[in-house]
């Protein structure tokens, strides 16, 4: 018998530790090689991990388990690759009849190939593979592809007649004796933190006690930024492909601020402090997994243009889980936009090491006072939350000053004045 152990892979340079958050595959299950059985969570990315051959799967250890690398997880008996007839198939007789080579070829052609990573997207959301097109080597589906899908399957779906506006619901909801409804249902389930939330907890509370973290606020009129947005976008766009938003305008405007005030853009270690000569400005993502924030190096040396393709590849990579570790270390400064999601107000928590974080929000129409009169307005609050032993709060005032005066008047920012 030849059994082959199946082991905790190496993650990356920086990750120790692992979840086995998923199994796939069920004690006893003949699996084929390449075949992912079990899926993996670290502290950055979600992977799973294939069969390394073909035959019967002994799992050693179960769903849940915080794995060290290597870690032995499974054995796979590769003594037994198929499975043994049911006494009812080996009483039958067996057929003789067999497809033709062309049919063959049919068959195997109208099931793509799919990595993994896309392969368990398929399968949860019970999508057909044969309906993606696979825009991989030689048509095989990536996850990209198969997110596309999902997006795709979400849109199409038609909405039910109760969810439609100015409609009521096809039949009455009735509540007879002795059934509750469900809106009264009390169940509870429990769910152990993925890695990654559990990562993003241990440092929000660590940000939270070891710094002197205060934040401050102000308001500014994005009326000029939204003009020559709509003034220049078609130009930006046919020149460059790519839109102009705002946060490459935010981005390089704290550029500006943090290199004329170096002191919000340091950090403590130890007893010294560390200044920078170039802003790496981190920006946070939101993806399914949690929140990452993979910084744009160099800021301070990059037109809009190049700020937008930066943030755009950024994303794609964070919502796709293929971030390197590279691309997820370092940063000076970050900017978290919690406006997307409908926020008014908030206060934002330190990225550590970095001493400050800047917090955009929802831009609403308020009545504010203009040379003396009111006026309707596009308004956005700022809030910069900042580590009060490395910043004083005359600094951080006059810093978020700054920026607002750079937003309200962008020509003085692309004429670096």
């Amino acid at each position: 018998m030849s059994v082959i152990e199946i082991k905790v892979p190496n993650m990356g340079e920086s990750i120790t530790e692992v979840t086995l958050s998923k199994w796939l595959k069920k004690e006893g299950d003949l699996v084929k090689m390449d075949e992912p059985i079990c899926e993996f969570e670290s502290d950055k990315a979600t992977l799973d991990l294939p069969a390394e051959a073909a035959g019967k799967l002994h799992i050693l250890v179960p769903d849940g388990s915080d794995l060290k690398i290597g870690a032995v997880i499974a054995q796979i008996d590769t003594a037994h690759t198929s499975a043994a007839p049911s006494p009812v198939q080996a009483a039958e007789p067996a057929k003789t009849e067999t497809p033709a080579p062309s049919a063959v070829r049919e068959n195997k052609s109208s099931e793509p190939i799919a990595s993994p990573a896309a392969a368990k997207i398929i399968r949860e959301q019970g999508i057909p593979s044969t309906e993606i097109a696979g825009t991989g080597k030689a048509g095989r589906i990536t996850k990209a592809d198969a997110l596309q899908a999902v997006s795709r399957e979400q849109e199409t779906k038609p909405v039910p007649s109760e969810a439609k506006a100015g409609q009521a619901p096809d039949k009455p909801v009735s509540l007879e004796p002795g059934k509750p409804s469900a809106s009264f249902s009390r169940s509870e389930r429990r769910e152990k933190m993925s890695r990654m939330r559990r990562t993003i907890s241990r440092r929000l509370v660590s940000a939270r006690n070891e710094t002197a973290m205060l934040t401050t606020f102000n308001e500014v009129d994005m009326t000029e930024i939204m003009a020559l947005r709509n003034k220049y976008q078609d130009a930006f766009v046919a020149r460059y492909s790519i839109k102009l938003g705002f946060m490459s305008i935010f981005a390089k405007a704290c550029s500006k601020v943090l290199l004329e005030m170096p002191e919000v853009n340091a950090f403590l270690d130890g007893e010294e402090l560390v200044y920078h000569d170039y802003t790496d400005i981190s920006i946070a993502i939101s993806t399914p997994n949690g929140l990452v924030v993979p910084p744009v190096k160099n800021v301070e040396s990059l037109n809009f243009h190049e700020i937008e393709f930066k943030i755009k590849e950024l994303a794609d990579k964070a919502r796709a889980g293929k971030l390197s570790l590279d691309e997820l270390s370092g940063g000076t400064f970050t900017i978290t936009n919690g406006g997307i999601f409908g926020s008014m107000m908030s206060t934002p928590i330190l990225n550590e090491p970095q001493s400050a974080i800047l917090g955009m929000h929802a831009i609403l129409d308020r009545p504010v006072a203009v040379a003396g009169e009111i006026k309707i307005r596009p308004m956005m609050y700022l809030a910069l939350s900042y580590d009060h032993r490395v910043i004083d709060g005359s600094s951080s005032v006059t810093f978020l000053v700054k920026v607002k005066k750079l937003l309200e008047d962008p020509v003085s920012l692309l004429l670096n004045l």
